[in-house]
């Protein structure tokens, strides 16, 4: 990590000494970008990548300013500020987005990709732009797909090495219809909640456990209040970097075009920080007195098929044309 953070300094050094021309162009502005995840995650590492770039394409002009650990709000909250023009800039959940263009719930499939080069094929492709192309008419504009990782699940009872080992638990999971319905498959009980409210349910044993990625499990300390920690690699997750529309439209193309370069340039930073920190994460998490335990592959098959008839009902319901393009681009990245 200190590797990384060093070549981000000489990177970031690097442009501000060959300021572009088109820097001229831009205007003094002051970006409020929100999230939810600690200054400690990749995502925050992602912003401050952005925050970098932009200021270094700008000319200083164009100011990146974090907030991080939910202070702007929960996801919804942030989507609507996003969506009023009262907040510039999040990195939500790709998740977070159904509720408004419900083919996001595709990428929420379960064990639709099995590696992180299909995930970043299916994202970054045509069907990840369809999904892009949505967001305007809903007050967003995107710039791009982060890395989260896979999901796995955490829970203070036991550890779930089959189906069966889900029944009867109670699982935060995203207020998503996908996520819901997946894990009601499994007999668990779905507990949709914030994320800023997760820990403290933890804590109290409201629920008895969550998914998440790895470094999300070891930022917010989970372990403190979650014995078990499961490799069921159940959902690939993504982070969608969201513009408020209106704020958008006030910028002049030049402006635009800083935007997008410097989104594009911070995410593949962000995703090697990203999948570097969930490699570390299983061993930090195994330090701190978690049970850890994978799932065999045979039992993970098991799981897709429960999960099945769930991906074919929400299929039925989204746009066809988007749904063909989302098994063929998944065919494709398969070969």
């Amino acid at each position: 990590m200190r590797k990384l953070h060093r070549s981000l300094a000489a990177a970031g050094l690097a442009l501000a000494l060959a300021v572009p021309a088109l820097a001229q162009e831009a205007q003094e502005r002051v970006i409020r970008f929100g999230h939810l995840n600690n200054a400690d995650h990749p995502v925050s590492f992602g912003v401050k990548r952005f925050a970098e770039l932009l200021a270094a394409k700008s000319g200083g002009k164009m100011k990146v300013q974090e907030y991080p650990a939910s202070q702007l709000g929960n996801e919804m909250q942030q989507q609507s500020a996003l969506q009023g023009g009262v907040q510039q800039m999040s990195a939500p959940a790709t998740t977070s987005l159904a509720g408004i263009v419900k083919e996001f719930g595709l990428v929420d499939f379960p064990f639709a990709v099995g590696n992180f080069a299909q995930a970043d094929a299916l994202l970054d492709g045509p069907l990840g732009q369809a999904l892009v192309a949505k967001l305007p008419e809903k007050g967003l504009v995107a710039l791009g797909y982060w890395d989260l990782g896979f999901r796995n699940v955490t829970n203070s009872k036991r550890p779930i090495t089959r189906p069966e080992d889900l029944e009867g638990l109670k699982i935060r999971v995203i207020p998503n219809p996908v996520f819901l319905e997946t894990f009601k498959s499994f007999k668990a009980n779905p507990v949709p909640m914030p994320f800023a409210e997760l820990y403290g349910a933890l804590e109290s044993k409201a629920v008895d456990g969550q998914e998440n990625p790895y470094s999300v499990i070891l930022s917010n300390k989970f372990f403190e209040v979650q014995k078990f920690v499961s490799a069921t690699n159940h959902v690939y997750a993504a982070n969608i970097v969201l513009v408020s529309k209106k704020f958008w439209d006030t910028l002049n193309p030049a402006e635009q075009n800083m935007m997008r370069e410097a989104a594009d340039e911070a995410r593949g930073y962000q995703r090697q920080v990203s999948r570097a920190a969930a490699q570390r994460a299983v061993g930090e998490l195994q330090a701190k007195g978690a049970k850890f335990n994978e799932v065999a592959p045979a039992e993970q098959a098991r799981m897709r098929q429960i999960a099945r008839p769930v991906i074919e009902r929400f299929a039925a319901s989204y746009d066809p044309a988007v749904v063909k393009l989302y098994n063929d681009e998944l065919a494709r990245i398969r070969k």
